[in-house]
């Protein structure tokens, strides 16, 4: 069974109309107001993206074409995993991906095996591996964040781990805060 997200005027009006029967009771409106306010949220979550989706950081994996399937935005998260001394990350400038010469312009390294980057800033990132090979082997990859949670993908994000399903919980709770308003009409 499909429901459809109930629009901000059908709410309010099952306010109002709660309002104007005699027997409400101000315990059913806390309810009803809050509900109101979850209406109101900006959906703020973050992604996490597994870099190369289920076969990782490694040197099997066209890059270039994994990170145009996404869209990024500011605090999203990308996590590496290899193996430990097989792989690195660094976060590089552009001339240094271009180059791959990392003697100059490396940002950030990351050598764990499972490092995760949070992108804070709207802007174009370059991550390589500085294994000798590696990158000239096409482990790189540049991504451009975009500021807030304005993705326009016109596709799923299959290995996107977190925030696809905050509308939907979200939207249970408003359903679930309308009918704990409608038993407390009821019972007060």
């Amino acid at each position: 069974m499909v429901f459809s997200k109930p629009s901000i005027i059908s709410i309010i009006f099952i306010a109002f109309k709660a309002m104007e029967d005699k027997t409400v009771r101000y315990c059913s409106l806390f309810p009803i107001i809050l509900m109101i306010c979850f209406c109101f949220l900006k959906s703020t979550t973050s992604e996490v993206y597994n870099v190369g989706d289920e076969e990782g950081w490694n040197s099997e994996v066209d890059y270039v074409s994994w990170s145009r399937k996404y869209n990024f935005s500011v605090d999203d998260v990308l996590e590496f995993k290899y193996n430990k001394g097989q792989h690195d990350a660094f976060e590089v400038t552009e001339a240094t991906y271009r180059s791959c010469n990392t003697s100059s312009g490396v940002l950030a390294k990351y050598e764990t095996g499972d490092d995760q980057v949070k992108l804070t800033k709207s802007k174009k990132y370059w991550f390589v591996c500085n294994i000798s090979g590696h990158c000239l082997g096409g482990m790189r990859f540049g991504i451009d964040v975009k500021a807030g949670n304005t993705s326009t993908n016109l596709g799923p994000t299959p290995s996107a781990k977190s925030g696809s399903t905050y509308a939907f919980e979200r939207w249970s709770l408003s359903l679930f805060l309308f009918a704990s308003g409608i038993l407390l009409n009821v019972f007060c």
